[in-house]
């Protein structure tokens, strides 16, 4: 029985192992490409340059990366897009961890009230002075023109002044910061499913362990039958 309940424990642990793998391959993937938007690197003399040397971390094109630790994956903190002859924002998703965003002299006509939706460490946005701060002036402690640019600082928490519960979230669930203007609500503890009705721990090794299983199944007779054709040819 012992072994029977470890091998139970160890299914979980092994399913969580691969999708992390697998989202740290799509994260990388994606903010390389939100860092070659435009030609170029950071600056030195930039905000985002000054950001990047006093928080010691790396360039690499138009994006400044950091670890918190060796154990921990690059991130971006720093995302310069300024100067780049941009229109419009297409999707930033790739810098969601960014704590500052350059998008200043660029005839950037809007933005859209989604496009920083999920950046909930956002604390500095520089944009052209014609271009309302996302989530509007309520959203940023501070929110300044100056020199051409507007400047939003500070993102402020759409949840209340405690963090838990919200009037617009459903009840046994919690209020969270999700970007400028945005909040979402997740299940509190001991709760899950449809508007956090259901009561209990969610059945993890009931919904992914048969989905893991498949994937792996699926795979080795990929690979199997792919043999077959190259012993074949």
């Amino acid at each position: 029985m012992k072994m029977k309940a470890g091998c139970s424990q160890l299914k979980p642990v092994v399913l969580i192992l691969i999708l992390n793998s697998c989202f740290y391959a799509s994260y990388q993937l994606t903010g390389l490409q939100v860092c070659e938007l435009c030609s170029g690197t950071v600056l030195n003399g930039t905000e985002v340059g000054q950001l990047c040397s006093s928080s010691a971390g790396r360039i690499d094109g138009r994006c400044c990366l950091k670890n918190d630790n060796t154990s921990d994956p690059e991130r971006i903190i720093g995302l310069d897009l300024s100067n780049c002859s941009l229109t419009h924002i297409g999707d930033l998703q790739g810098a969601s961890t960014a704590l500052m965003v350059d998008l200043s002299l660029n005839p950037i006509v809007n933005v859209s009230d989604t496009a920083f939706q999920g950046f909930i460490e956002l604390n500095h946005l520089i944009l052209p002075q014609d271009i309302v701060c996302p989530g509007g002036n309520t959203s940023w402690g501070k929110v300044e023109v100056k020199q051409g640019k507007r400047l939003c600082e500070g993102q402020k928490s759409m949840c209340n002044q405690t963090g838990q519960l919200s009037v617009n979230c459903p009840e046994n669930s919690l209020c969270a910061p999700y970007g400028p203007g945005f909040f979402e609500c997740s299940c509190a503890d001991n709760y899950h499913g449809y508007k956090c009705l259901r009561e209990g721990e969610f059945p993890a090794l009931q919904v992914f362990g048969p989905l893991g299983a498949s994937t792996v199944v699926i795979s080795v007779l990929l690979w199997v039958t792919q043999r077959r054709k190259a012993k074949a040819l």
